[in-house]
């Protein structure tokens, strides 16, 4: 198989792994007891603790660990102070459903949410942020970079004006940690959502940066860990494995970086010059390294990615979180796309186990795929399908 759907989960890293075992094995104490097992589970969660602050330059005390990106968002959404006078959340119409559900639900509890517009890339303008900011608003919530078409959105701009007007501002950073260089410090963020599997680690751990100084309420109460803010016995193995995957990232970020842009612009270069009617989406500058999303006109991206893997090939649409709500993609829908376009989609995400031969593989599958399925196209009349 070649696997091309790193935006939905990643390869763990065999040293990740490695870093996890004698958690599972030998040393599968209670990070709460005070016996020696105990105190090692302890010890190990705290290295952790600094392994994945140090990733986006942040303090081991700011870092509260999760189950993931969902719990980091609803986290932030669910425990931000709010007042009658003080309950407008602001975020985008292309976030992540882990942030619009949950908003969704505020809403019909009497919370105010406005959401920002995008242009047809994918870009938020700051200043209509600025213009929808208002004495009843308790966060801002921005995604760092979009998880279908890879947009990555001015954080830097954004923070700026939440900061002059003392608001926090959270961003679902999921897609972006351990992909391009993050500093909560000099970005101005207050709130980060991270998630290990996007980088190489396990599933089912995550964290939440929460900058001293920021409250929020908990939404898990029992046992008081983390510090009374998520209670639960730790996962000690998956965080350990989390932290070993950001040490990871951290180390190999800019030579990653440079690696997997290259197979994503050699994969745009060959879709684009040797298959008619296709169409990059997103941000053609500032989109994330991994991502490149098209539009192939004619063809239903379901069909493809079906086709796609039979020849061997894993890709998807877009989120694969919500794949089973069978709705058009809101993300696409926001950005101006006509249903034609949306169902044509196919988001294509590299990540450091690929190579070129993969791209090339897949190019050479693709338009055999695309050229027997505009055969059969209804659009067939409509567009030069010839290739």
């Amino acid at each position: 198989m070649i696997y091309l759907d790193n935006a939905a989960s990643t390869q763990i890293h065999e040293d990740v792994l490695d870093s996890m075992l004698p958690y599972l094995k030998e040393q599968y104490g209670n990070a709460s007891s005070i016996h020696r097992y105990g105190r090692l589970a302890r010890k190990a969660i705290e290295k952790a603790r600094k392994q994945i602050a140090s990733l986006i330059n942040a303090d081991p005390s700011e870092i509260l660990l999760t189950s993931g990106g969902t719990e980091s968002n609803n986290t932030v959404l669910r425990g931000i102070p709010t007042s009658e006078t003080s309950n407008q959340i602001i975020t985008s119409l292309i976030e992540h459903d882990a942030i619009l559900e949950p908003c969704k639900k505020l809403s019909q509890n009497g919370f105010d949410i406005d959401y920002l517009p995008v242009d047809k890339f994918g870009n938020i303008d700051p200043l209509e942020l600025k213009n929808h900011l208002s004495e009843k608003t308790c966060l801002v919530s921005i995604m760092f970079g979009n998880n279908e078409v890879g947009t990555v959105q001015k954080i830097s701009q954004i923070a700026k004006i939440c900061n002059e007007q003392k608001i926090p501002f959270h961003t679902d950073a999921v897609q972006a940690v351990g992909k391009i260089p993050i500093d909560v410090k000099e970005l101005g963020i207050d709130l980060l959502s991270i998630s290990s599997h996007k980088l190489h680690g396990p599933k089912g751990i995550g964290a939440l940066f929460i900058k001293n100084g920021i409250k929020i309420d908990p939404v898990i109460l029992g046992g008081g860990q983390e510090h009374g803010l998520r209670s639960g016995t730790e996962n000690v193995a998956n965080i350990v494995g989390f932290g070993k995957a950001c040490e990871i990232a951290k180390n190999n970020l800019n030579e990653n970086i440079e690696y997997v842009t290259k197979l994503r612009d050699l994969f745009i270069e060959k879709v684009l010059h040797e298959i008619p009617e296709v169409t990059l989406n997103g941000d053609s500058e500032y989109r994330l390294p991994n991502n490149a999303h098209f539009t192939f006109l004619g063809v239903n991206g379901e069909d493809l990615i079906i086709k796609l893997d039979e020849y061997g090939i894993a890709a998807s649409t877009g989120s694969a979180c919500s794949v089973n709500t069978q709705r058009a993609s809101h993300v696409l829908q926001a950005m101006g796309f006509s249903h034609e376009q949306i169902t044509g989609s196919l988001r294509l995400t590299t990540g450091i186990f690929n190579n070129e031969k993969d791209i090339e593989q897949t190019v050479n599958s693709l338009k055999i795929i695309v050229k027997e399925l505009r055969s059969v196209s209804p659009f067939k009349e409509k567009y030069s399908f010839n290739s």
